[in-house]
């Protein structure tokens, strides 16, 4: 079966606006000739709205779907999806309600939900029964959204009071950076980003790091972290700099890197002076997406369920919403150290 994101692949635009279109979203205008593609797109691909898709009973035939609609809200600083690993969450979720019957309301992004006139459209005009928000949104926008919304899911939300999915994003990235030390490495630094919070440091991934380092005698060093600010672009920067300033001696010998799209980067800005990777840096990334097998060396990182933790969270909140699950579940789901060339000497 089709799915949004097939629809905004073929047509060049987001999820989001894939999804505005197709749930006659008015939120924000979205041009007639783009709407007119995503339209014969969808009807070319065969894309079913879950709402008029049907399932199969127990004995052998078929009924009407459960009409019910949910939403979803993503974590991404704007409308941009070139991070593989929202992407396959977004489709396992697409998948988990279509199976149980949901048809998927709309799709919209932190900045996007910042748009007072989105809000209105989300808490009056949607009528949605319940929602997944993947990763945390700013705190008032999601105290509100939890008034209006009667079942919230949440995946790798911090809040006790609702179901949510993740992995252990501590305990892996702390078994990544052991990897590290077990390669005799001392001098490592770290890649990633800033939580809502706005401290680093109680960013889960940075924790895992940091934890790692500790329990072998080693101090992180401040200049050896780097914000890069979930962005490819900004984490290829500050590599290059890094390594065109400081001298060679004195340059960490592996990166932790909380993502693969950041670890690529990064490992692109020290072949690009000279510097070989693994025998003089070491990387390990986090999501393994499909491209990091085909890096040249092959990317060390940490495998996470991506798919699964999607469908997971649209089974939770369709067991929510017919009184199957009545108290706020955590699950955790396994992750798994893909060992590659980046991080392995010969």
């Amino acid at each position: 079966m089709a799915t949004l994101k097939d629809i905004a692949e073929k047509v060049g635009v987001s999820i989001s606006t894939v999804s505005r279109v197709l749930n006659n979203d008015d939120s924000k205008i979205v041009n007639a000739v783009t709407k007119e593609k995503i339209l014969i797109t969808a009807k070319e691909l065969g894309y079913r709205t879950s709402g008029w898709s049907r399932r199969s009973t127990g004995d052998g035939g078929a009924k009407p779907a459960v009409t019910k609609r949910a939403g979803c809200i993503i974590s991404l600083p704007q409308e941009n999806y070139s991070y593989p690993y929202f992407s396959l969450v977004l489709k396992g979720i697409e998948k988990g309600l279509a199976d149980r019957g949901y048809g998927l309301a709309f799709i919209h992004t932190r900045d996007e939900l910042r748009d007072p006139s989105v809000q209105q459209q989300i808490i009056q005009d949607s009528h949605v029964d319940g929602a997944i928000i993947i990763e945390g949104i700013d705190s008032p926008i999601y105290e509100a959204l939890k008034k209006h919304i009667p079942t919230i899911v949440g995946v790798d939300v911090n809040d006790p009071t609702i179901p949510t999915v993740s992995y252990d994003r501590v305990s892996a990235s702390q078994a990544a950076v052991r990897h590290l030390i077990e390669q005799g490495h001392r001098k490592i630094g770290f890649i990633g980003g800033l939580g809502l919070s706005g401290d680093i440091f109680r960013e889960k991934r940075f924790r895992g790091y940091r934890y790692a380092l500790l329990e072998a005698g080693i101090e992180p060093e401040r200049k050896w972290i780097l914000n890069a600010e979930w962005q490819i672009e900004t984490s290829f920067e500050l590599m290059s700099r890094l390594v065109k300033e400081e001298p060679r001696a004195e340059l960490p010998t592996a990166f932790f890197v909380a993502s693969d799209v950041m670890a690529i980067a990064a490992m692109r800005a020290v072949t690009e002076v000279g510097l070989r990777v693994p025998d003089d840096i070491a990387f390990f990334g986090v999501d393994n997406i499909d491209i990091s097998q085909y890096t040249s060396p092959p990317l060390s990182t940490i495998h996470v369920p991506k798919y699964e933790i999607g469908q997971t969270a649209a089974y939770l909140l369709s067991d929510c919403l017919e009184g199957r699950l009545n108290f706020p579940i955590k699950a955790l789901l396994p992750y798994d150290l893909k060992i590659r060339r980046s991080s392995t000497k010969a």
